[in-house]
Formats: C-alpha cells, sequence, structure tokens
C-alpha cells in the first residue's frame, strides 16, 4: 500500500489521513465543488476534484471514484463511514479495478450491511432479536399485516444503511402506511435501496453496541462497548466507552454474541455490532461493516488506533493482540457538534470565528482532550451534506472527571457564524440523569424542553450585556458620557426586547466575542453562553405586532423540496403537514402554525429554497 484514496470527506478524511501520513501512506482527497478549499483536500497528497455539489453525482459516484483512484495512481481504497462505506458493489469495483478495499469483503457487507440479512444469520445463531419482519415482499399489504402480528409500538427501519435514516417510530396501525412512505423515501435517498424491516419497539432502552475486528488468518475479537444512548432523531450524539450499565459479566455476553456473528459471516475488518438493551437483556439492532463515527472512545480507552489496525488487515497481516491480552484504561466520552438549531434542525451558514479548546489537556484531571473536525475560519457548510462539524473526545480516570473536562471544552470551544448544538451538547452532560449513568434513548424526547428552556433563560439574563457589547461596543465610556438612558431594542429569539440602558452603567462589553452576520445580526459568545441578536432599534416596541408572519410560512434552512402535502384553497390545522424538505441528507416535515387556508404554495417539489424563503401563503378560514 503506497498510495491511499480517501472515499470520504471531512473530519474523517482527516483522521485517516493522520495515520496514513504517520504510516508513510499518501493520500488523495476527493473532492465536490463545495468542498474545494477544505481541510482535508488541503492537507492531501494529491487531490482530485469530482465535479458537481449533490451527493448523487460526487461521494457516491463509484464511477468518478475509481476514475480519481487511476488518474492519481491510488492502489488502495479507504471509504470513511456514512456515503458508500457499506455498498457492496463499490467494495466489488474497487477490487475488481485492482485496488484494495479498506473494509470487509462484498459478500460479508451484503450478509451484514443489511439489516434483514444480518436478523436471519443471527436468530440462525441463537443471537438474541426482537421480533419482527425482514422478509422480501414489501407491499403494503404484506407490512401491514405483518404489523399486526408483532404488535405496537414498533420500528420501521431501512434494511440498508444506517444513521437513523429511513427509521420511524410507529405507536398504532394508523400512523403505520404515512411512516412508511416516508422511511421508503428517505432510505431510497440515502442508501439507493427502499427496502424495509419492521421491528418491535422498545420504548426505554439503551444503545450499547460493540466493536469488533477480524483478521484473513480467522482471528476475531471485540474491543469492548460503547454507550450510544443519547440521541436525537434516531442518531448519536454522546457515546462513552465503558458503559455505565454494563459490568464484565455483560461485556462478556454481548462481546461473544459478536464475536460469533461475525465469525459466521466470514467477516474480515472493523466492525461494530449494536444491540439494545433493556432489563439487563440484550437484541440485536443492526451490524455496521466499517468504522464508526464513535471509534475514538475505543480507541481512548484501549490505547489502540483503529485505522492504523484496518490498514494492516487489509494488507494481510495479524491482529495486533489477542482478547486476552486487551485491556480497558479509564473512561471516554464523545460528543458530536453540529450545525443545528435548538430543535435539531441543521441549519447552513459560514462560520466566521473557529477558537478550540487546547487539545491535549484534560483540565487537570490528568485525562486528555481530542478535537477529530474539519473547521475552519471561513467554511462554508452547505445543505448537501450531514451536519456534523466534528467530534470532541474526553479521556480521563475516572467518568466523573471525563463529563466535567468535556462539558469544560465546550464551554470553551468558540463557534461563531452560524447556530451550532454545543451548549446543549454539555447541559445534557451536566443533567443529573446523564451524570448519574441513567439516561436511556428517551432522554432528550423527554429532557429537551426543559432543557432547551433553560439555556433559553440563561441567553435572557445576558441579553443586557450582549447588547451593550454589540450596539455600544465601546460601552459608551468616557468623561463626557451622559447619565440619561439610552433605549436599545434587539430580537432575541423572535421576541422584541427593550433593554434601558445609561450610558454610565459600566458594562464590561470586552467579555463578548461576537461576529456580525450578513443579515446584518450578531452571533455572541459570553462566557459559555452564545446568542443571536438582532437591531430592532425601528420595530415596534416589546408586546407589539405579536401577529406578524401569521399570513405566512417560510423555510426553517435550506434544502430541496421533496413533497407538497396541500394545494391551495385546503383548510389545514395547526401542527399539520404543509411540505417536506430534505437537508443535510434527512427529511423534514414542515408544519402549519396555525389553523387557516392556504392562499398560495411558492414552491414545488424538487425546488431548492434558502433559509427565510416564503413556502406558504394563508388567508383567514
Amino acid at each position: 500500500m503506497r498510495r491511499l484514496l480517501i472515499a470520504n470527506r471531512g473530519e474523517i478524511a482527516r483522521r485517516i489521513m493522520r495515520t496514513t501520513h504517520r504510516m508513510g501512506i499518501e493520500t488523495v482527497a476527493v473532492h465536490s465543488d463545495a468542498d474545494a478549499q477544505a481541510l482535508h483536500v488541503r492537507e492531501a497528497t494529491r487531490a482530485q476534484p469530482l465535479g458537481g455539489n449533490a451527493l448523487a453525482d460526487t461521494y457516491l459516484r463509484i464511477d468518478k471514484l475509481l476514475a480519481a483512484a487511476r488518474a492519481t495512481g491510488a492502489d488502495a481504497v479507504h471509504p470513511g463511514y456514512g456515503f458508500l462505506s457499506e455498498n457492496a458493489e463499490f467494495a466489488q469495483a474497487t477490487g475488481d479495478a485492482g485496488l484494495l478495499w479498506i473494509g470487509p469483503g462484498p459478500g460479508a457487507i451484503r450478509t451484514l450491511g443489511n439489516k434483514s440479512r444480518a436478523k436471519e444469520l443471527a436468530h440462525a445463531r441463537g443471537i438474541p432479536c426482537l421480533p419482527g419482519y425482514q422478509g422480501a415482499d414489501q407491499s403494503e399489504a404484506r407490512l401491514l399485516a405483518q404489523a399486526d402480528r408483532i404488535g405496537f409500538p414498533l420500528m420501521v427501519k431501512a434494511a440498508a444503511g444506517g444513521g437513523g435514516r429511513g427509521m420511524r417510530l410507529v405507536h398504532d396501525a394508523a400512523q403505520l402506511p404515512a411512516a412508511l412512505e416516508s422511511a421508503r423515501s428517505e432510505a431510497a435517498a440515502a442508501f439507493g435501496s427502499g427496502e424495509l424491516l419492521l421491528e418491535r419497539a422498545l420504548l426505554r432502552p439503551r444503545h450499547v453496541e460493540i466493536q469488533v475486528f477480524a483478521d484473513t488468518h480467522g482471528n476475531c475479537i471485540h474491543l469492548g462497548e460503547r454507550d450510544c444512548s443519547v440521541q436525537r432523531r434516531h442518531q448519536k450524539i454522546i457515546e462513552e466507552s465503558p458503559s455505565p450499565a454494563v459490568d464484565a459479566a455483560l461485556r462478556l455476553r454481548m462481546g461473544n454474541a459478536a464475536v460469533e456473528l461475525v465469525r459466521a459471516a466470514g467477516y474480515v475488518g472493523a466492525g461494530t455490532v449494536e444491540f439494545l438493551l433493556q432489563d439487563g437483556e440484550f437484541f440485536l439492532m443492526e451490524m455496521n461493516t466499517r468504522l464508526q463515527v464513535e471509534h475514538p472512545v475505543t480507541e481512548a480507552v484501549t490505547g489502540h488506533d483503529l485505522v492504523e489496525w484496518q490498514l494492516r488487515i487489509a494488507r494481510g497481516e495479524r491482529l495486533p493482540c489477542r482478547q486476552s491480552e486487551l485491556g480497558f484504561n479509564g473512561h471516554a466520552i464523545e460528543v458530536r457538534l453540529c450545525a443545528e438549531d435548538e430543535n435539531f434542525r441543521p441549519r447552513t451558514g459560514r462560520v466566521d470565528r473557529f477558537l478550540p479548546p487546547p487539545a491535549g489537556e484534560g483540565g487537570g484531571s490528568g485525562g486528555t482532550l481530542r478535537f477529530d473536525h474539519a473547521i475552519r475560519e471561513g467554511l462554508q457548510v452547505t445543505p448537501f451534506y450531514d451536519s456534523m462539524l466534528g467530534k470532541l473526545i474526553a479521556w480521563a480516570p475516572t467518568r466523573e472527571q471525563a463529563i466535567d473536562d468535556l462539558a469544560t471544552a465546550l464551554d470553551r470551544l468558540q463557534v461563531l457564524g452560524l447556530p451550532t448544538n454545543r451548549r446543549l451538547l454539555a447541559a445534557c452532560l451536566r443533567h443529573p440523569l446523564f451524570a448519574s449513568g441513567q439516561a436511556l434513548v428517551p432522554f432528550l424526547a423527554d429532557h429537551g424542553d426543559a432543557l432547551r428552556a433553560a439555556l433559553q433563560d440563561e441567553e435572557r439574563m445576558v441579553v443586557p450585556e450582549a447588547a451593550v457589547s454589540a450596539l455600544l461596543p465601546h460601552g459608551g465610556a468616557g468623561a463626557l458620557a451622559p447619565p440619561f438612558e439610552r433605549p436599545l431594542r434587539v430580537r432575541h429569539h423572535d421576541m422584541l426586547l427593550d433593554v434601558p440602558v445609561r450610558e454610565s452603567d459600566g458594562f464590561a462589553p470586552a467579555q463578548a466575542v461576537s461576529v456580525r452576520l450578513d443579515d446584518g445580526g450578531w452571533h455572541l459568545q459570553l462566557g459559555a453562553v452564545d446568542l443571536f441578536l438582532a437591531d430592532a432599534s425601528f420595530d415596534p416596541p416589546a408586546g407589539r405586532g405579536d401577529g406578524a408572519g401569521d399570513d405566512e410560512l417560510r423555510a426553517p434552512f435550506n434544502g430541496k423540496v421533496i413533497a407538497l402535502c396541500a394545494a391551495p384553497g385546503d383548510g389545514v390545522r395547526k401542527g399539520e403537514v404543509l411540505l417536506v424538505i430534505e437537508s443535510m441528507k434527512l427529511e423534514h416535515a414542515v408544519t402549519a402554525v396555525r389553523d387557516g387556508v392556504v392562499k398560495a404554495l411558492h414552491v414545488e417539489a424538487g425546488q431548492q429554497v434558502a433559509t427565510a424563503r416564503v413556502l406558504v401563503t394563508f388567508e383567514a378560514a
């Protein structure tokens, strides 16, 4: 292996490069037009454009990726995660082209990368699975009948791929047809397959996964578990190892089950077997036939470089250790930093200021801090790809120290210019339920509203100081500063707030870090709190004009309209779905904010829309 093409982008491409460059292997970065100035492109030995921006035209084009390998003289391909990493056709085509594929063979991907086939193999090997249906008959009538047999609540899942895409929780039979249609559409767009399976839903489980590795010499081991229970939209945002709910005996049972599954499939390389854990019993969810986003927490507690293991196994080397030689040390936690608002809606924009916490240190606990990212000042976050910007990982001797170090690092991190989930992640880490190790999969469903309300209360506390910092950057200080009030009016969270300020009040605006946004507003960070303010000096006073905007519905973020669910003249009720927008590989239903009658639709299916674009106008019922 002399030159490796990385068929991916962003932080995982940079992560792979760190290991390959250390091992003396050259790298080839591929990129869309939007990613031409990305860090992974700048840091690679060579770079090759793919042309275009949409996934279907770039990172999902097998022919373009293989052409890039030929053009740059690459002799191996690493798929990273996401995109084509679990695509058997890509693995097959890579091998057929005479290139070394860093991952399991196409046969193993077809068997285990498909949830339905993985469950069939698990059943045959006695590995626990939840009741469900994963048959070839995908007709709606068959799925409805099987759902009635399984019982509700149940999960609808895409058979191919993962990451929460194509997954819907269904509480009763009336919801099922719409859930099937929505899940099939999202799965087909994300994975090129609309195949679905049904599964009995556990409502309060943990999500615990086992990292496995196998070589070409018949050796297979597991590297312990990761607890990934804190999720939003069925997507993980906090992962840790070890799990606070797994003891040595349970780890042995789950590890043995995972190893049995991969041995049965003749698996080679890195993989993750995912389970639901409830009341001490575990059930197979799926297997991901690739490296996971959260692999750094396993690296932190084992001391092993999993990308290096992948590369050595692909070259035919043996696993570097036996199961009995593997040890676990301390505790590691990872959070996923995403470009999204407080309601988990993906957001696009430009990173105007970026200051990471100091790498390596762990807040005095004796721990370490790691930040895998692809952020730079000036980065344009587009709607074409996933909303994740990076991953912050803390290791410490104890779980309590790791939590404290990671939350403190999030407080110090600065990413200004667009909304992120930075503060929500820190609030989750500090929540008593998470701190006690009791957070389950419904954690954010149960506590998200209270967390958001608490964060907004913190923001309101600093609005006066933030307003002075933004609109009176010099604080009005000076020998001739008049003693009378100078009223400021700002908009915050769609609320108009009057901030009476005496220029002699002595605020210390230098504490705030701020950037001016293209729309004229400000993004400020004061200590750990960040907030968005707009100058509303010429708007009506607070408390007036509350109905403004009720007659129109605007796009909450950039994306592509993929379905219209209403027509002019339709009467609609508050909460009713009016259209569906796809952004950052996920579908989002846009609903009516009040009862009314649709006056006009201003977009059509297939149209790309920008944030704040008028979508629908209403008239009185």
